[in-house]
């Protein structure tokens, strides 16, 4: 990572932030504040380190968001029908649908500012149909805000850009945990729910 900075400059960091996107456990955390550090001590200019964070964010949640589209809500729907689908029943997904559809554009911004969330919410985003030229908008602001804090953190911080990694860590590790924590309350609720439908047709 660090090598891909100092030999590609401000695009090594739009490239990284990309594939951050995409393969979530690599860190944004780390690269922008690195960024920072770099374009502080004259590697490359801060504006453009921004500007291709921004950029590959921008990327990478497109490519998600298309495979979201792709899948679609009809297919996925009809997923949710069946009995080893246990991630959520159709009622399940329908409410979800129409909170996504009122609510979407706040979720999409502010999950920008989210570990992990900010990649995962390109996906039910293109899977309910949020129109391209908002997602791209509202992704565009919340991740230039996003990068603009971390790689003027890096920037202030100086070489003591690590404590950025350090001060973040716990709270990734807490936000990952409390989505396990969510998708085991969603597994055991589909799977009792499932169970209580099988004893009311037996005793019909």
């Amino acid at each position: 990572m660090f090598s891909i900075v100092d030999r590609l400059g401000a695009p090594g960091v739009g490239l990284l932030i990309l594939l951050e996107n995409i393969i979530p456990p690599i860190p944004s955390e780390v690269i922008l504040p690195l960024a920072g550090f770099r374009a502080r001590v004259g590697a490359f200019n801060v504006v453009a380190a921004w500007g291709a964070a921004t950029a590959g964010s921008l990327i990478g949640a497109l490519i998600l968001y298309g495979l979201g589209a792709w899948f679609g809500y009809d297919r996925l729907h009809a997923l949710s029908g069946h009995r080893w689908f246990i991630l959520s029943s159709q009622k399940d997904l329908e409410r979800g649908f129409g909170l996504f559809r009122h609510h979407g554009g706040k979720v999409v911004l502010l999950a920008r500012c989210v570990p992990l969330l900010r990649s995962v919410v390109s996906i039910p985003a293109g899977i309910v149909g949020m129109p391209l030229w908002r997602f791209a908008l509202l992704t565009t602001v919340g991740s230039g805000i996003w990068n603009a804090v971390f790689v003027g953190l890096g920037w202030y911080l100086g070489e003591n850009f690590e404590l950025v990694e350090r001060w973040l860590g716990p709270v990734t590790y807490v936000v990952l945990g409390l989505l396990l924590v969510g998708l085991v309350v969603l597994i055991v609720r589909r799977v009792r729910s499932r169970e209580t439908s099988d004893r009311a047709r037996h005793r019909a």
